[in-house]
């Protein structure tokens, strides 16, 4: 009986926890992240001011299928650069969630 009471607890908490440091390069990981998460702000950026002119050329040329596209594009640059910006807040979050459960 004493070992199903073991097993039942080692099922609810098997004592791994994140620790900081443990592993030798960590610093130069966060700072290879860190230069991809700005690699694709930057390429937001571009992606945004070129969606924007489609959508203005499209509106003034007539073309509803490039006014279109170029909206299209607009709205998912928007959103890649809010999760882009918001990926540690994110990250964060359901990491937090994670350890209420039980």
């Amino acid at each position: 009986m004493k070992l199903a009471q073991h097993l039942q607890h080692l099922a609810y908490d098997p004592g791994v926890h994140p620790g900081q440091g443990g592993l030798p390069g960590l610093d130069v990981l966060k700072k290879v992240i860190g230069s991809i998460n700005l690699f694709g702000i930057i390429a937001t950026v571009g992606a945004l001011a070129l969606s924007a002119v489609i959508w203005a050329w499209g509106h003034h040329s007539g073309g509803h299928q490039a006014e279109q596209n170029g909206k299209k594009g607009t709205t998912i640059a928007a959103g890649v650069a809010l999760l882009l910006g918001a990926a540690n807040g994110i990250v964060a979050f359901f990491s937090a969630m994670g350890t209420s459960v039980h």
